[in-house]
């Protein structure tokens, strides 16, 4: 191949190279923007992730709380239940008991009763009169004591109706707060299904990119390995057309060394004076013909 031609091809070679980098290089780009857009939906899949754990621990501590709160209900509506039963049972004493209430007044017979202690304190009296007056007052007194009783059952049920209205309160405040906090937790569950389908689509989504990224890498495989034969072969062109150079040089050094050498002995010959310089070459020439 000729000096020429080994240019030409130099510069063909040099030209497709110039072809190859940019495609590589666009192969490269490509690869790195998939890669990028990867990282970008990794980063945000993290966030999301973190942000779903949050939503799930708030869930879960609230339905915790709902666990307590439906157990402080379970427990109000059974005390509700026992203070009930128990007023029944009071209130149906209290019925009995009413039955046996003495047709006087309690006002009638308390007032008999301390006119007779006042007799029996201040009159003169025989022991008969005043056995029959103590007899009197125990009578009196049985019938004051259904009186009594029933003002205490009075006030037990009314007691006792004070705190079912108390549990019922408290009751519905539990049941309000618990219907509030169940309907937080459902709508915060709500919120961690959407962030963790969220999530799946953003996977999918890097998952799909990293592939793509891969692809573009793999494109640019055979093209690098395309730059590096073509840079082989131009290296070598080179090369060969340097030692052609080089060749070249040598030979027009040695045709001119000989023709001065040529043109040195010519002048010696003539009895001429030599140059140091034309001295110097015959000398190396001598030199030269001796090794």
């Amino acid at each position: 191949m000729s000096k020429e031609q080994k240019k030409k091809q130099i510069e063909a070679l040099t030209h497709k190279l110039s072809e190859l980098r940019n495609l590589r290089d666009q192969a490269d780009a490509e690869a790195r923007q998939w890669a990028d857009k990867r990282d970008k939906s990794n980063e945000q899949s993290r966030n999301l992730h973190i942000e779903a754990s949050e939503l799930r621990s708030r869930r879960d501590s609230l339905n915790e709380e709902v666990k307590d709160l439906k157990l402080q209900r379970s427990e109000f509506k059974e005390r509700i239940r026992d203070k009930i039963e128990e007023t029944k049972k009071l209130k149906q004493e209290r019925r009995e008991l009413a039955g046996k209430k003495p047709s006087r007044s309690h006002h009638s017979l308390q007032n008999e009763v301390e006119s007779i202690d006042w007799k029996i304190q201040t009159a003169s009296l025989n022991m008969q009169e005043e056995k029959e007056l103590v007899e009197q007052v125990k009578q009196l007194e049985t019938q004051l004591n259904i009186y009594r009783k029933l003002g205490s059952l009075n006030q037990k049920v009314q007691a006792l109706q004070a705190e079912i209205t108390d549990l019922e309160t408290r009751s519905k405040l539990c049941h309000e707060k618990l219907t509030k906090t169940a309907h937080e937790s459902q709508e915060i569950h709500h919120g961690m299904l959407e962030k963790m389908e969220e999530l799946k689509g953003l996977k999918t989504e890097a998952d799909n990119q990293h592939k793509f990224s891969l692809q573009a890498r793999e494109k640019a495989r055979p093209i690098q390995q395309e730059i590096i034969k073509t840079s082989t072969q131009v290296k070598q062109l080179q090369d060969e057309l340097r030692a052609g150079e080089d060749q070249e040089k040598k030979h027009r050094e040695d045709a001119l060394r000989k023709k001065l050498e040529e043109q040195a002995r010519e002048k010696l010959k003539r009895g001429g004076k030599l140059s140091w310089e034309e001295f110097q070459l015959l000398a190396e020439d001598g030199m030269e013909t001796q090794d």
